[in-house]
């Protein structure tokens, strides 16, 4: 898929003078790195539309995850995403499927998360006491005998915040590299964890923009196999294209 060049016009779930929400594939930084490896950045000249500057990234989902991404058009907008997600307004809603089954059927995971090292090439995070607050707000949406379908929200927001805390209650998120190792069974490849939905108070005069993202193919194989999913909306027969 990464060969391919990315057309992110097709890709847009929203846009407004001031913002743009696209459905970002997985297996893309969000950003330009070290390297050469396939980023979004490099084509956000496409979204444009018109204007003398490039849109920019309003936040970041990790290169494996799927959904909802906020671009700010202009300066102005950058500011203004900036102050929002800064002081958690913003509403953000994941999906994910997971090994295992959660304590309880919903619940909030109230741990502090801290780098591993401080390699900049290459480090992970962990549960540890004295790292930065953490909190997840979770719900379980449907079970089977292996796996757990979970709705996540994200009270702060940490670097990999919600792979570690699945992890830490025993139940990585499915197709996990980093988190998910310790499972010798979890051999698919993709990280099913979805950026289902979100919500910008971007104006005081005017109701939250909500945009929702389509389930992914690659997450479409395992939701199939649940058979009480309860009041999420989401058509397990149709998804989006590669």
């Amino acid at each position: 898929m990464t060969s391919i060049p990315l057309n992110l016009e097709d890709r847009l779930l929203y846009r407004d003078a001031m913002i743009l929400v696209l459905n970002k594939p997985k297996g893309y930084a969000v950003h330009k790195g070290k390297g050469r490896k396939p980023n979004l950045e490099d084509y956000f000249y496409q979204l444009q539309f018109g204007l003398p500057t490039v849109p920019g990234l309003g936040h970041r989902l990790d290169a494996s995850t799927s959904g909802c991404l906020v671009l700010g058009r202009h300066p102005k907008a950058l500011r203004r995403l900036g102050i929002l997600f800064s002081g958690g307004q913003i509403k953000k809603t994941y999906w994910a499927i997971v090994r295992g089954h959660l304590p309880q059927n919903q619940g909030i995971i109230d741990m502090p998360l801290a780098k591993m090292n401080d390699r900049k090439s290459s480090w992970w995070m962990k549960v540890d006491p004295e790292g930065q607050k953490a909190i997840t707000e979770y719900k379980v949406l449907g079970e089977i005998a292996a796996y757990s379908f979970v709705e996540l929200s994200p009270i702060t927001g940490r670097t990999h915040q919600l792979r570690v805390h699945l992890d830490a209650l025993g139940c990585p998120i499915v197709g996990d590299p980093v988190y998910g190792r310790a499972i010798p069974d979890l051999d698919d490849d993709n990280l099913h964890l979805l950026a289902r939905s979100i919500e910008i108070p971007l104006s005081a005069k005017k109701d939250p923009i909500r945009v929702v993202a389509p389930v992914p193919p690659h997450m479409l194989d395992l939701l199939r196999q649940f058979k009480e999913i309860d009041g999420v909306g989401v058509d397990l027969n149709g998804s989006e294209s590669e």
